[in-house]
């Protein structure tokens, strides 16, 4: 089952600008099935309850977004993991680009 957020009334602002994903290694990671290479951005969400800063992997082009930016993110998906007794959530979305118009919720 695949988890899906809605981030239409959210406000998504990159926080850092987007990076390679690397390995253990330092080598860029890619997308197991396409071999897209695989970038990880920095991002502020912020809602009616407050703000969280997370990191999205995007696979394919480089996201043309820079710190600062309010975003668009298409299918964002949220993937609990668990490894070594150490648990989380990663995100991942199809794209970030550029949101047109304001803000959301201004």
């Amino acid at each position: 089952m695949k988890l899906y957020v809605d981030t239409t009334s959210m406000q998504v602002t990159a926080s850092k600008d987007p990076e390679p994903k690397n390995d253990q290694n330092g080598n860029q990671k890619s997308e197991k099935n396409t071999g897209r290479l695989m970038w990880s951005t920095q991002v502020f969400v912020l809602d009616a309850n407050g703000g969280e800063v997370i990191t999205i992997t995007t696979a394919g082009e480089k996201p043309s977004v820079k710190v600062g930016d309010f975003l668009a993110v298409e299918q964002l998906e949220a993937i609990p993991w668990a490894t070594n007794g150490r648990n989380g959530v990663a995100f991942r979305a199809i794209s970030l680009k550029l949101k047109t118009g304001s803000p959301a919720g201004k």
